[in-house]
């Protein structure tokens, strides 16, 4: 009798010990920074939550959807009837006009994967009540010379409006050239009187563009069929297609590849003047799925990655090469960066460091 009273209490208490689970529950889960000065700097916002289940909360990663977003957060347990908080800084430099971006949060939460958001429309430095219209293209004259189109679903399409107005005395017709498939634009009206406003409405089409993650094109304004193809007429489309993990059900997300490396940051050494060396990183699946290495963004003349792309079937393991050819660098320490976009919900994009010194 004694020892079915003891298996009884080990079975509850065991039953208890499952049961409990912590649960994240977030004051709000998107802030609207509204407008903001490109000139003032980052705009900080601080996302409350309450563990309110009855179970240690523990926030294991939290992801932005782009560089231009840093995340921090409380690392250490919550317990229950705790709070802790995850603080998203966003850069506007260089990025003005409308902006949307995510945060994904992982936890042992009964919902493990929760999206934030936070989004603002930047106010370019040069503009400003008595002068709207920063740039001159000749009598047009824009509000911004860069679009911002931010993340892009991949499947979607993403539309973003420049305002412009004519400040010449007679009437003018600018058209977008240069366009790539994936991009179009359409001005309204057509033909602007002189002191006319008007808008520009660029699209983004995500089907048609080939390209994983951040996206750049230049396009230029021509006016009255007069071709200046220079810098003072260019615009430059800024975009970043993504795939929203957000939409995944429970079943997907535990099938999804898991993303493993063995560093992200990589230590070269010292490398003679004019000589090459080459540093691997090792990717590993450890999910259900085949791992994509999607694209490999590398803006270092001086570093070639291989390959540009990977598949990585679950339990193996792959290799990227990046290779240095010191050739052109003078003497001195260096620090670069690679960014990876990824299928892996959780590591989307990762950034890849590598250090090394130069000496004659």
């Amino acid at each position: 009798m004694k020892k079915l009273s003891f298996v009884a209490v080990l079975l509850l208490f065991t039953g208890i010990m499952f049961a409990q689970k912590a649960v994240i529950t977030f004051e709000k889960k998107t802030h609207d920074f509204g407008q903001i000065n490109e000139s003032d700097g980052k705009a900080t916002y601080e996302f409350v939550f309450k563990n309110t289940g009855n179970g240690p909360l523990v926030v294991s990663r939290v992801q932005a959807s782009c560089g231009c977003t840093t995340p921090t957060w409380t690392r250490q347990p919550i317990e229950p009837g705790k709070s802790g908080s995850i603080t998203v800084s966003y850069n506007p430099a260089g990025r003005p006009g409308v902006f949307t971006k995510t945060i994904n949060v992982s936890s042992n939460a009964t919902e493990e994967q929760v999206t934030l958001l936070i989004k603002g429309d930047v106010i370019p430095v040069n503009s400003s009540p008595s002068n709207p219209y920063p740039v001159a293209m000749g009598d047009l004259k824009l509000k911004t010379k860069v679009v911002q189109m931010n993340n892009v679903d991949k499947g979607k399409s993403q539309n973003r409006v420049i305002e412009v107005k004519n400040e010449g005395r007679s009437s003018i017709k600018p058209v977008i050239e240069n366009l790539p498939g994936h991009l179009s634009a359409k001005v309204e009206p057509e033909t602007l009187a002189a002191g006319q406003q008007g808008t520009i409405t660029f699209t983004f089409n995500s089907n048609k563009c080939a390209l994983w993650g951040p996206v750049v094109d230049d396009v230029f304004v021509v006016i009255n069929n007069k071709r200046v193809f220079s810098a003072d007429y260019q615009l430059k489309v800024f975009a970043n297609v993504i795939e929203d993990f957000s939409k995944l059900t429970l079943d997907q997300r535990r099938k999804a590849p898991i993303l493993e490396t063995n560093t992200r940051n990589i230590d070269m050494g010292t490398v003679k003047q004019g000589a090459k060396k080459a540093a691997r990183f090792r990717f590993s699946n450890k999910g259900t799925n085949a791992l994509e290495i999607r694209r490999v963004v590398n803006n270092n003349k001086e570093l070639v990655i291989r390959p540009a792309k990977l598949t990585v079937g679950s339990g193996k393991t792959a290799e990227l090469v990046a290779e240095l050819n010191s050739k052109t660098l003078p003497v001195g320490d260096y620090k670069k960066t690679i960014t990876v976009q990824t299928n892996d919900p959780d590591n989307s994009f990762i950034v890849l460091v590598l250090n090394w010194k130069v000496q004659k």
